[in-house]
């Protein structure tokens, strides 16, 4: 990040007076240098590595040859790779426009972004600004410092910020078939699709420099690659960059206050970004639609007409989000990209994030029957059973009846899935594998632990299995505090579960079960988990694949011991079913950790949930999209203020500092960005969502970090410390670890004590946090 620090650490921006001492490797600004040197020793110590780094160093990456993401000008020439990008085009002279200064950035920021102000409360703040004026100046005949008079100005201000911001558009959509004598109100209501131009915000995401290193330009997983292929086919595409728009939505409505309808947000992200840019807070995935959902009653939801119309509108607004790009599918429109440069791209369709009921809608199918091949509901881990696709459901539509092909092949004849008219698009095969719903709480939490509370209740009198599920609860709850470990002090039985709570009990669920189940029970258990812990892994190998692959076939096989006991008349589940469809998936599209439902689920929190606490609640719909607009605006710009070096340090001490000797901030192409995390000094978890996310960290597949005081009454040596702690073979074992460490491709020797030795002091430390790095 771009930040002055001078040899001894210092900054330009440290200031004794002003209480500001900005951390040169993030955003944070601390009170004190103490604090400082505490923050660097906790938040950017410096990791331990291990050989897992290695591993990722050998793997070898095959890019696209024809589709190469070659750089070119405006205008589409094609220049040499050592070209330098060229200067972003200011909106205005002034880079703080429509703002004058960072006092009034920070002030507008800080109540609308940080605390989400009320207007009433902003008008306050005002009103303190022109009293502290007055009492500067003495007098109240001057006070024209404060830049706005209420909070209404303040918005006005926000709106005016030329970057980012893609506006929200209302087109009205309603029922066009016949209507019966005395129709129901679904069919004669107007209904409200509000959506963005999908091309400017990718446009705007792509060129957002917070990205710079972690972007791709060169296609390399096997479904991008076929894509490619196909792209490539045509020359005058040769050397562009495909841009793959990985799609999501979440039934989460906004509240029963937005009136008759039920609003789905529905998200894009340019399949170029790594996981960690889609994973955090920030414009790695952006809301780009609510989904008009008609809202009537139980009796209506059953008409065949409404379910017809439903899904109808459904796939209808989905196509209008990506009319726009329809013409790039074809043809590259050029576009600016993280790093500056400007590359020829071309749009696909890619991967949707959808969970179960909506990939129903999705694929246009029946329920129970799956999205993404023909398996019968009561069979669906047939192995013989073709994968979907649309030339297979139209042959069937146009050959065959209504009923038999409902029947037979789960398909439903009333609707056309938005995919069918855009150019290499098939909605069966887009479907991405889902980790949240498919394999945390669907499975896991719905299934299988719901399930072997089924066996206690059904194998033991009540009471004894009452005791049985509590004596559960008990061992859950006693596990002791550990880095990664989470405590239920209640056991495993709360009413709201979440992908955490799930992902928490995993790691203790097996050991506090396994004296109450059949060993085959515990068998399905373990095999399930062994392959879930692949598959939530940020980067999987083909030999982990393979492994997970076995763990499946062992968990579908064991799994029939909830049949044989009665619990299930059957496991033919479609989310159970999803998991056969993981391997495939893992090289289709990469890690399933990238394309997690827990990514929409996270963003409906600033996306939705936030903007309507903030409205009025009443039409509170518009007062969303204005909130989610402003929120685009105020952060484009703050990336770009941040990344020509205009935020770091506090206000008072970056004020001071500009008023006292003219200081210029760094042109933002002289900015070297090692760090582009997004700016959030607030951030507790380091901008990651708490439901989802990997660790910072370098490039090492696990760092330890031990407690920063040792535990003292301890030998210094080893034999002594070794006889102390009553491990007499720990001696030995720290001198394999050791050998290990220095001589790692050499045979381990059988004199290994003679060959050999250690006399240095050891210390005891009684905790460690381990922390466990991603990587792309």
């Amino acid at each position: 990040m771009p930040q002055r620090t001078r040899n001894d650490g210092t900054t330009a921006y440290d200031s004794e007076i002003l209480h500001s001492f900005p951390c040169p490797q993030c955003p944070r600004v601390c009170k004190s240098r103490g604090g400082r040197t505490q923050h660097m020793a906790s938040a950017h110590a410096i990791l331990s590595s291990d050989s897992g780094a290695e591993e990722f160093s050998r793997m070898t990456i095959l890019h696209h040859p024809k589709l190469t993401g070659e750089i070119v000008d405006k205008n589409g020439v094609t220049l040499p790779p050592d070209t330098a990008p060229p200067p972003r085009e200011p909106y205005s002279a002034n880079a703080w426009y429509p703002f004058n200064n960072r006092l009034e950035f920070d002030f507008a920021h800080y109540h609308y972004v940080k605390l989400q102000t009320s207007e009433a409360n902003i008008n306050t703040a005002l009103d303190h600004w022109k009293a502290v004026t007055i009492a500067a100046l003495g007098s109240a005949e001057d006070v024209s410092s404060a830049p706005w008079n209420t909070a209404q100005e303040v918005y006005s201000a926000i709106d005016e910020i030329q970057e980012g911001g893609a506006p929200f558009r209302t087109v009205h959509l309603r029922y066009q078939g016949e209507k019966p004598l005395n129709p129901p109100s679904w069919m004669t209501d107007t209904f409200e699709f509000c959506f963005r131009d999908a091309r400017l915000v990718l446009q705007q995401q792509l060129e957002n420099p917070e990205f710079i290193n972690q972007f791709e330009t060169v296609p390399y997983p096997d479904w991008i690659y076929r894509e490619a292929d196909t792209i490539a086919a045509d020359q005058a595409t040769h050397g562009a960059m495909v841009v793959p728009i990985v799609s999501g939505l979440d039934k989460t409505t906004v509240s029963v206050a937005t009136g008759h309808q039920e609003y789905h947000p529905f998200y894009i992200s340019a399949g170029n970004l790594t996981n960690l840019a889609r994973r955090s807070h920030g414009s790695g995935v952006v809301p780009v639609a609510f989904l008009p959902i008609p809202k009537v009653s139980k009796r209506q939801k059953k008409r065949k007409e409404f379910k017809t119309f439903a899904r109808q509108l459904y796939h209808c607004c989905i196509r209008l989000i990506f009319e726009p790009l329809r013409s790039g599918m074809t043809k590259p429109e050029i576009m600016r990209c993280p790093d500056g440069h400007f590359r020829r791209s071309i749009f696909s369709i890619g991967p949707v994030i959808a969970d179960y009921p909506e990939q129903v809608w999705l694929a246009a199918i029946v329920q129970n029957w799956c999205p993404k091949d023909l398996a019968l509901p009561n069979d669906l881990d047939d192995d013989t059973a073709t994968r979907r696709t649309h030339e297979k459901t139209d042959f069937l539509v146009k050959y065959y009846d209504r009923a038999f092909i409902w029947d037979s092949f789960g398909v439903r004849d009333d609707v056309v899935p938005f995919t069918h008219s855009f150019p290499r698009a098939d909605i069966h095969e887009l479907l991405s594998p889902d980790l949240l719903h498919q394999v945390i709480k669907g499975t896991f939490k719905d299934h299988l632990v719901t399930w072997i509370n089924s066996y206690i209740n059904s194998t033991h009198p009540r009471n004894e299995a009452l005791e049985i599920i509590q004596d559960i609860d008990r061992r859950i709850s006693a596990v002791p505090s550990y880095p990664g470990l989470r405590r239920f002090p209640d056991g495993r039985d709360f009413a709201q579960w979440t992908g955490d709570d799930s992902k928490a009990l995993m790691k203790v669920y097996l050991a506090a079960v396994v004296e109450y189940i059949p060993d085959d029970m515990t068998r399905c258990l373990a095999s399930f988990l062994e392959a879930c812990y692949i598959f939530r892994r940020n980067a999987i190998t083909s030999t982990a694949l393979k492994e997970a692959e076995l763990h499946l076939d062992d968990f579908r096989r064991t799994r029939e011991i909830f049949v044989a006991t009665g619990v299930r008349a059957h496991c033919s589940l479609p989310r159970q079913h999803a998991l056969k469809h993981f391997p495939a998936g893992v090289t289709e599209f990469g890690a399933p950790n990238g394309l997690c439902s827990s990514i929409t689920e996270s963003r409906h929190i600033t996306a939705v949930k936030e903007p309507w606490r903030r409205s009025s609640r009443f039409n509170a719909l518009s007062q969303m999209l204005t909130i989610i607009v402003r929120l685009d605006k105020i952060s484009s710009l703050q990336q770009l203020l941040f990344n020509r070096g205009m935020l770091q340090g506090s206000t008072s001490a970056y004020m001071a500092l500009t008023a006292s000797n003219g200081w210029q901030p760094l042109e933002e192409s002289s900015i070297e960005r090692e760090n582009t995390e997004s700016w959030d000094e607030d951030s507790t978890d380091g901008g990651r969502p708490n439901d989802v996310g990997p660790a910072h960290g370098p490039r090492a597949a696990t760092s330890v970090i031990l407690a920063s005081t040792h535990q003292r009454n301890y030998p210094r040596g080893l034999e002594a410390l070794a006889q102390t702690v009553g491990l007499p073979q720990f001696t030995e074992a720290f001198l394999d670890y050791l050998f290990r460490c220095r001589f790692p491709t050499q045979q381990l020797p059988e004199n290994l004590a003679e060959t050999i030795f250690y006399t240095g002091r050891v210390y005891v430390h009684h905790s460690a946090g381990r922390i466990t790095s991603a990587h792309w």
